[in-house]
């Protein structure tokens, strides 16, 4: 995912991104303290992710 991705986006789809990430994020963790993890990068993409959703919010919410 590009933040010029996102920048297109509104306020209410990042917010819902937001949560959809955090939920992969949650499952993710959960996959790697049982130790099933299939993709182990996928821990840092997902992190990366929301903060690139946070930072468009943030800049969103600066500009109005």
């Amino acid at each position: 995912m590009k933040a010029s991705d996102l920048t297109g986006k509104s306020a209410a789809e990042l917010k819902e991104q937001l949560i959809e990430l955090r939920k992969e994020q949650f499952n993710l963790r959960l996959e790697q303290a049982s130790g099933q993890m299939a993709q182990p990068h996928r821990v840092k993409q997902v992190r990366r992710d929301i903060a690139r959703v946070k930072t468009v919010l943030g800049q969103q919410a600066a500009a109005q």
